[in-house]
């Protein structure tokens, strides 16, 4: 699986999973040719689909006809089939520091910090601002200091990196989701704490929603529209 041969792939996929999202960032970063194919995330999965991943989740992909399944372990298998500048190889100088600096990173974001995203949504009033305020705290207290290098990009680098590839799909959401004030969804007073509170997440996530890379599939509005029906139809069925 060299990086000297044009692989035959196929990405299972839906435009509107973050998850699946991490995938179309890290083959459009690599230049990388591939066939796409939709996966419906409403409706059960086909027989068909079924056993190319039987846990019927996306991302899925069909590397010269061996299947890689799990969002973070497809990306993986991509920049280390394709060596590029989004992350070095262990046997780079610095490259195994590199990676453990990334690791690090993507593992504080989803387990200090992403947890909490999820639960702003369906909070109402009051509690969703203090929910959106806690958020803010944790993004201070667990990735500021880890971007105090970035330039504008994870640790010092001018491109992107695999830290954003396994994080930007989510910071387009965490960005992009407060504006639409009317489908309540995320408090706006998130951005204004992110800008003064979080200078460096700041800077670095404007960056990153920026690239073409990270936002050529997202279709922000719609993306707001399903979340806010998806979170309308939870709330029905819990009372």
């Amino acid at each position: 699986m060299s990086s000297n041969t044009t692989p035959d792939i196929i990405l299972y996929t839906n435009h509107n999973c973050p998850w699946a999202h991490r995938a179309h960032i890290a083959l459009r970063e690599l230049g990388l040719e591939y066939t796409e194919e939709i996966i419906d995330l409403n409706t059960p999965r086909t027989a068909e689909y079924l056993k190319i991943n039987p846990r019927g989740l996306v991302p899925s992909i069909s590397y010269n006809g061996e299947i890689v399944t799990e969002s973070a372990i497809v990306a993986q298998f991509l920049v280390d089939s394709h060596p590029s500048h989004l992350v070095k190889t262990s046997s780079e100088e610095g490259g195994a520091l590199q990676r453990a600096r990334i690791a690090y990173f993507v593992d504080a974001y989803f387990s200090k910090v992403n947890g909490g995203f999820y639960t702003i949504f369906t909070a109402e009033g009051e509690e969703k601002e203090k929910l959106g305020a806690a958020f803010v705290e944790n993004v201070r207290k667990e990735i500021e200091p880890l971007l105090q290098d970035a330039a504008p990009f994870f640790g010092g680098s001018k491109k992107l990196t695999l830290a954003e590839v396994q994080t930007g799909s989510f910071i387009l959401r965490v960005l992009g989701l407060p504006k639409y004030e009317e489908l309540n969804l995320l408090p706006k007073s998130m951005l204004a704490g992110f800008e003064t509170k979080t200078p460096a997440f700041w800077r670095w996530a404007n960056a990153v929603v920026a690239e073409k890379s990270v936002n050529f599939i997202f279709d922000e509005k719609k993306v707001a529209e399903v979340t806010a029906a998806r979170i309308a139809k939870m709330k029905a069925a819990a009372k």
